[in-house]
């Protein structure tokens, strides 16, 4: 038996990619994020989830909501490198997608071997 959990929050944040080739996306620019978290365990903490959905909230917003993603990330903050990011800081994570706009997204999902 798994259990499974999604979250669903939206964050603002602003980013410049560091891209080798012209793009306006070089330029400081903001979106209204939206960041999916999908965990999953086979056994439930003492509290009876696979993770609090606060906990995933707070995590997240702490780190990148109404932040300069530049500022306060070590690589370049492409929404692949962002989603693969969140993946390494979520208990029980093993799926995450970015949605920088209405039709742009992207998605990280850990590979089990």
């Amino acid at each position: 038996m798994i259990y499974y959990i999604k979250k669903r929050l939206e964050i603002s944040a602003s980013h410049s990619l560091d891209l080798g080739y012209e793009s306006p996306c070089r330029n400081l620019h903001g979106h209204n994020w939206i960041i999916t978290v999908y965990c999953k365990s086979e056994t439930l903490d003492v509290n009876g989830m696979v993770v609090d959905f606060a906990h995933i909230s707070r995590n997240i917003k702490e780190r990148l909501d109404h932040k300069n993603l530049n500022d306060v990330l070590s690589f370049n903050p492409t929404a692949e490198n962002i989603a693969y990011y969140l993946t390494t800081i979520i208990e029980n994570c093993y799926r995450i997608d970015v949605q920088e706009t209405e039709n742009s997204f992207a998605a990280y999902e850990v590979d089990e071997q």
